[in-house]
């Protein structure tokens, strides 16, 4: 019997075989605790090099470390078995970008070899899962295709950085990014009306959740970092550290208060965006949690801190009104959500200014002008939620 017809092996689900509501595995929860620690060491790198250059390397790698958990989480949400097989290539992944962590926290002289092997690994891996479902599964053959090329073209640009002047490095590694992107749009375009069905599953919303969760973790732990490197705190500082958890709640209340338990729009374009639209949200989370050790370091006069702080602010709450263009809403919500999309650019928009003409100020003067404009964001949102959702609750009480 061939190896891929054995239970214990256990070939990928095929394509056309869908679960409805499929849980979120173990296994799952497990492979995203490697993302943990990757998301960490990225944002502890932009600590380290607050500069321009710092932030073009930490959105490079954020969006890279996103692209490679969002197609081993797909790939478990449309091919994932109870067999050995699925069991081998999350774990393969996850050395994978264990591997990617260890090169992070490599000196300067090594940093970009250590880096570039280990994406180059990755990339190779990533480029194989998709191929190799083709073996297993012929309708999917002629989806994973446009993944096989692109993947194939950026797995060489990675590789070709390692041979070539160090001034093409990061043309090459922009381009393998664009590269890694691609191939979903173009499936959407080129299998247009075979594909219209298809949809972000409910499992996949969630594991974004998930997602966005850790990186709130992150941001916490970033919080804390910026109170651990002060030697004696006094009064301002510790009520600068509340503020700092306090923002963060209000950005995880409103987040989640608009976007938690909604499904996404039919349509693999619709699911696609969407879960593009997560790396700048996640990645400007991130870079708010990272910044507030140097905007508690630098005592409120650096503007740099201060500018990396309130646009992670600002980006996210953006993503926010941009993810939810593409959920559904029960209809009783549609007159609302364009108010409640209004709200929140006003708070964006009133943060962006605070940011440029409050460079003078203290950080804890900053931090609460901040806080202030996300619980009246958080105030309003509750209030149009209550209005809302008031004549429909204990409806179902027994």
């Amino acid at each position: 019997m061939p190896l891929h017809n054995r239970i214990w092996w256990g070939a990928p689900r095929k394509f056309s075989t869908s679960l409805a509501e499929r849980k979120i595995s173990w296994l799952e929860l497990f492979y995203d605790l490697v993302y943990v620690i990757v998301i960490s060491r990225t944002t502890q790198r932009l600590v380290q090099h607050p500069t321009f250059t710092g932030l073009s390397e930490y959105i490079y790698l954020f969006a890279l470390i996103f692209w490679g958990w969002l197609n081993g989480s797909q790939y478990y949400d449309l091919h994932g078995s109870p067999g050995i097989r699925t069991r081998f290539m999350t774990l393969w992944q996850m050395i994978a970008v264990a591997a990617l962590a260890v090169a992070l926290d490599s000196p300067p002289d090594k940093f970009l070899f250590r880096t570039t092997v280990s994406i180059a690994f990755l990339q190779l891996f990533i480029t194989y899962l998709w191929w190799s479902v083709g073996i297993y599964d012929k309708e999917h053959r002629r989806l994973n295709l446009p993944y096989s090329v692109c993947y194939l073209a950026a797995l060489g640009c990675i590789v070709g950085s390692l041979f070539l002047p160090a001034g093409f490095t990061t043309l090459l590694f922009w381009a393998a990014l664009v590269f890694n992107f691609l191939p979903p749009f173009l499936t959407a375009v080129r299998l247009r009306d075979s594909v219209g069905s298809l949809t972000l599953s409910l499992s996949m919303t969630e594991r974004l959740g998930l997602m966005v969760i850790i990186v709130f973790g992150e941001a916490i732990l970033g919080v804390i970092n910026g109170m651990s490197n002060i030697g004696d705190i006094m009064a301002g500082q510790w009520v600068c550290f509340g503020l700092g958890i306090l923002i963060l709640f209000c950005m995880w209340w409103v987040f989640f208060g608009l976007i938690a338990d909604r499904e996404c729009r039919q349509g693999l374009a619709a699911g696609i965006t969407m879960s593009s639209l997560y790396i700048p949200a996640i990645a400007a989370l991130g870079m708010t949690g990272a910044s507030f050790p140097l905007l508690m370091k630098g005592g409120g006069n650096a503007w740099w801190p201060r500018a990396l702080y309130g646009s992670g602010i600002v980006v996210f709450l953006l993503c926010i009104i941009l993810i939810s263009g593409f959920l559904k809403y029960p209809q009783r919500y549609l007159r609302h959500k364009r108010p409640m999309q209004l709200m929140i650019f006003a708070a964006a928009v009133a943060i962006s200014i605070m940011t440029v003409i409050m460079m003078p100020a203290t950080a804890l003067t900053y931090l609460a002008a901040c806080f202030v404009a996300l619980a009246i964001l958080v105030a309003a949102s509750t209030a149009l939620w209550a209005k809302i959702e008031g004549p429909y609750i204990g409806e179902d009480a027994v």
